[in-house]
């Protein structure tokens, strides 16, 4: 057996640079990577030996480029992915909110926080954490209970089965998510004869399970019997490629389609058979046939507390629920029937298995009252001197877009306002991170997005509360030429939270400027700041003005901000449905004890 004489570091990147997809890729695109001691003389030796055929791109932070990488894999609808590496200690533990993010979203990440010395020689070092009563924790034992895979490197010869542990888990469909391989920094620099085999190209191939004949009879069995069915499109929708199979398998069945965060643009829009999207912040038509549906079948969803109105959505107390999923855990919720496979194969075996079985037609007008109660919201205001809502800004992005846009957004107000309101033409034009809902997703992911699909016009959408938790991958942004259009619409606080706040009884408090406890309210220039990092950037007083400046976005190199203000207190009335958040049982304001009146009768509907 030929060997060759390589560190540990060298040895895992030439091995990750070989990996591939079935499309003759690589795998991982490429690493992201800030250095310290941790990771500096080892990882960063062997990514330099190695930039020129496989890339290396420094960011700003940590969890931020991590952000950026899980963006990119969810574009690539999980068929690619990046690596990112940190030092030991906060660099480390800043890459640990990104790793819950993959978690929840089910997103593949490798990250490779540098850690102490295995050999324990120097302890404690910089950064090093010491637990009196554990000699081998580190900070970086916090990504144990975020990764789908984790794994401490103190031997090299350990990376012959821990590298292909990590990328079997991030390449299958069921425990997709991120891996973490804590990599001890003398262990980066020791040297060891590797097998040259190890380093031999190989294709991942993302497996797509078929369904058990039992249960696929059993679920054709229960959708012959329905009479008001509904299917719940998920994000597993997107990531199996089935949206044509689910259009096909409506279509024929004639079964009305409801999308979640994660599973929306799975159909077109204007789709017959597309009612909308579902739950909190859902359409009326969407969620007027869940509350009825005596059968709801979802398709590589989780079945989220959004998407279900905290288990009160369904009304039928007949109803049964079934679950198309890839993973066990998820097929099997809240008592569902399962069927485990893929959702394009499942899809496509239920079709056949029903024959030309025809579902009763769902109701008639739905879809109509429901653009005309909400589509008057995104037109220009009449009124010029208003402060601009954030309905009227997603209007106005919505006719500056087309065909090849993307929209995206994370946390805050939008989120819940693009999912009522975005019309989404095609598949992959809508990226929410909405799983974990994360602060400062934003513009790391419109980066990650850009990177994927760099054909796409990518238009970010971000409140100042998001901007302001981290902005910092602009400057990379724009250090890169990464082209992208950023809409800040600055409404002076957490907007988005003060009016759940205010709907659970409470007062303002803490959440606008105006309600803090603060000396002075600012005056955040944010295209200024947004400048002093590279970007193009304006700021408009009007839609009319936002209108213009998105008109000239194609001209723009680099990213391109655009700032507005607006107004932190409309939201969509129209659609949406309760959401469970705990009200105090005990107050001393007439406001929360009404709320808690409203909880305790809303908790009646949960099953």
């Amino acid at each position: 057996m030929s060997t060759i004489r390589l560190t540990a570091a060298q040895a895992m990147m030439r091995y990750l640079a070989a990996q591939q997809n079935e499309a003759g890729e690589t795998y991982l695109a490429g690493c992201w990577a800030i250095f310290g001691h941790g990771n500096v003389a080892g990882i960063g030796e062997a990514l330099h030996g190695i930039k020129d055929s496989w890339p290396t791109w420094r960011g700003q932070n940590e969890q931020s480029m991590a952000h950026t990488a899980i963006a990119y894999a969810k574009q690539m609808r999980r068929t690619r992915a990046m690596a990112v590496t940190s030092s030991i200690g906060p660099g480390a533990l800043n890459m640990v909110t990104a790793a819950a993010l993959a978690h929840v979203n089910r997103l593949p990440v490798l990250l490779i926080p540098g850690d102490v010395f295995a050999g324990r020689g120097p302890d404690p070092v910089l950064q090093q954490l010491e637990d009196t009563g554990d000699g081998s924790m580190t900070v970086n034992d916090c990504f144990r209970p975020v990764s789908r895979y984790f794994d401490r490197i103190t031997r090299p010869e350990q990376l012959l089965t821990a590298l292909p542990r990590a990328l079997r888990t991030m390449t299958d469909p069921a425990d997709c998510g991120p891996v973490t391989l804590s990599f001890c920094q003398d262990v980066q620099a020791e040297a060891y004869d590797w097998p040259e085999a190890f380093f031999a190209p190989k294709v991942w191939r993302i497996r797509q399970p078929h369904p058990d004949p039992v249960e696929l009879d059993r679920i054709a069995t229960l959708i012959r019997a329905a009479k008001r069915p509904v299917i719940i499109a998920g994000g597993g929708v997107h990531f199996a490629g089935a949206e044509g199979e689910l259009a096909d398998f409506a279509e024929s069945l004639g079964i009305p389609v409801v999308e979640t965060q994660a599973g929306k643009s799975a159909l077109p829009w204007d789709h017959a058979l597309n009612f909308g999207p579902v739950g909190v912040t859902g359409a009326s038509s969407a969620n007027a046939v869940c509350e009825d549906a005596d059968l709801i079948l979802g398709v590589g969803t989780r079945f989220q507390d959004f998407t279900t109105g905290s288990w009160a959505l369904f009304k039928n107390k007949d109803r049964t629920l079934v679950s198309i999923n890839v993973a066990a855990y998820d097929a099997m919720k809240h008592g569902a029937e399962p069927l485990c496979a893929d959702a394009r194969i499942a899809l496509q075996q239920l079709r056949a298995a029903l024959g030309d079985h025809r579902c009763p037609a769902p109701p008639a007008g739905l879809k109509d009252v429901w653009f005309a109660a909400v589509d008057p919201l995104t037109d220009a205001p009449g009124d010029a001197n208003a402060l601009p809502t954030d309905q009227q800004v997603i209007g106005a992005v919505q006719r500056a877009g087309h065909l090849d846009t993307v929209v995206m957004c994370a946390a805050g107000t939008m989120p819940g306002e693009l999912h009522k309101l975005w019309k989404s033409p095609r598949a992959g034009a809508y990226h929410m991170e909405y799983g974990f809902s994360c602060m400062g997703y934003e513009i790391a992911g419109a980066i990650g997005i850009k990177l994927a699909q760099p054909e796409r016009d990518v238009i970010c959408m971000v409140g100042d509360g998001s901007y302001m938790m981290m902005n910092s991958e602009m400057a990379t942004a724009a250090m890169m030429g990464i082209s992208f259009t950023t809409v800040i619409t600055d409404n002076r606080g957490y907007g988005c939270i003060n009016r759940l706040q205010m709907g659970t009884g409470g007062a303002e408090f803490n959440n606008l400027y105006a309600h803090a406890n603060i000396t002075h309210q600012p005056r955040i220039d944010f295209a200024a700041h947004a400048a002093a990092m590279g970007a193009t950037t304006i700021k408009v007083t009007s839609i009319a003005e936002l209108e213009a400046a998105l008109a000239r976005r194609d001209s723009v190199t680099g990213p391109y901000v655009i700032v507005i203000d607006t107004d932190p207190y409309p939201s969509t009335p129209h659609g949406g449905h309760w959401w469970e958040v705990s009200v105090p049982e005990v107050s001393p304001r007439a406001q929360v004890n009404d709320a808690r009146q409203t909880y305790d009768t809303k908790r009646k509907d949960q099953a």
